[in-house]
């Protein structure tokens, strides 16, 4: 081993080294840092809706503010009347029936999720991932020590993946297959007839399934939510679901998420937690508490909203030409194919990939999006439509004179 590469010489773990920053954060902190700087940029990076939390979430926070019950320490598995609350709401909205002792309340999804993953995998784990993926998944497994393995669908199958593909790259160290229905990125919904499909496939050849249903209540048209456990009972000890009310209630900041599982599997994550973080801020959790025995007036509102952008958003862009934007049936993201569009003279540059037309689009249009290679699949866009309706038309209105100039 050379000087330069000793453990003592190395600053940074290998582990950790490898780790590549949140490239949607990294695009909406981009977008905000030319904001302050006075640049007119609209930002259609982060998946965070544009409404305010409702203020009787709001109110329900203050006044744990000021209970001095909230000033200590609390269980590390979250408050158990939050666990009873979230095992209520999961009963209501999945149908799915869960004990509050199979609930672990984290700090935000993405702690659910790579507590999941460590607690499950093993170094050389396989874990199928269908692309386009959230870029925190691949990280969370290789965290854990495992291996994605990558199962890419495009727009042609409206980003979703068949049982077949699953089966292909099934190898004897494949532990976990992720499903995620509705798509972040790219707004897939499976149907109730897919989504048990890929259940009883699982089942079939004991893997166990990881899925995330943050956006479980933002789908559009005739499009339905499905929760795989429910539909698919005897997976039920092999499945981890992660939610959390970032999404259907606009608490992004707020920080609480949960997952749900076998208790085994929920015990061992929760002495993880335990070491890692402690409990979640007692006062986020109240507000957490307020909004899941709450009721869905807000999201509807957001709903209603969103679907409208949505369709403002798909037409704009696929009047541009080189763009194939299929239509979402869920969550709150465009995930247009650019592909017709690299290599094309653009105000003198020829962008090869996605990550040059990203950047392209940003300094002579002034609009931040995130390219496909943040998830998985080149020749892409995504651009979140969670921001107001002014700006979205004003935004896109940007790109499509841009992008209207591309020349061969």
């Amino acid at each position: 081993m050379s000087a330069a590469t000793s453990p003592s010489e190395r600053r940074v773990s290998a582990r950790i080294g490898a780790i590549s920053e949140s490239a949607t954060l990294a695009v909406d902190a981009k977008a905000k840092a030319l904001k302050a700087a006075g640049r007119p940029v609209i930002g259609f990076g982060a998946g965070e809706p544009d409404f305010p939390t409702p203020g009787y979430i709001v109110d329900a926070a203050v006044e744990a503010c000021r209970n001095p019950k909230y000033h200590r320490y609390t269980p590390a598995g979250g408050l158990p009347e939050l666990k009873a609350a979230i095992a209520e709401k999961t009963l209501r909205d999945s149908g799915y029936e869960v004990d509050p002792s199979q609930i672990l309340v984290t700090n935000g999804g993405k702690q659910a999720i790579y507590e999941a993953f460590a607690t499950i995998l093993d170094p050389g784990d396989e874990v199928i991932v269908p692309a386009p993926y959230w870029t925190t998944y691949p990280e969370s497994i290789r965290l854990a020590g495992g291996v994605p393995v990558e199962v890419v669908a495009d727009e042609t199958t409206g980003y979703r993946v068949s049982v077949e593909q699953l089966e292909a790259a099934r190898t004897e160290r494949t532990k976990v297959v992720l499903f995620v229905s509705p798509s972040n990125p790219t707004g897939a919904v499976y149907s109730a007839a897919d989504t048990e499909a890929i259940g009883r496939w699982a089942v079939e050849h004991g893997l166990w399934v990881m899925t995330d249903e943050i956006y479980e209540h933002l789908v559009y048209g005739d499009a339905t939510f499905t929760s795989l456990p429910a539909v698919v009972p005897e997976l039920r000890d092999r499945c981890v679901v992660v939610n959390g009310v970032a999404k259907t209630y606009a608490m992004t900041g707020w920080r609480v998420g949960w997952l749900i599982g076998p208790k085994d599997v929920v015990k061992a994550a929760t002495n993880l937690q335990s070491h890692a973080t402690s409990n979640v801020s007692n006062v986020a959790q109240v507000a957490a508490l307020a909004a899941v025995s709450g009721p869905l007036d807000a999201v509807a509102e957001m709903r209603t909203a969103f679907d409208r952008r949505r369709r403002t958003i798909v037409r704009m862009l696929n009047e541009i030409e080189g763009v194939v934007c299929p239509e979402p049936e869920g969550a709150f993201y465009v995930y247009p194919s650019v592909k017709g569009l690299l290599g094309k003279e653009i105000r003198g540059t020829r962008p090869a990939s996605s990550v040059e037309l990203a950047a392209l689009i940003l300094d002579e249009a002034e609009v931040a999006v995130v390219p496909g290679e943040a998830f998985g699949t080149p020749g892409y866009l995504r651009l979140s439509y969670a921001l107001g309706d002014e700006d979205l038309a004003e935004g896109v209105s940007r790109i499509q004179k841009l992008l209207g100039e591309a020349r061969d």
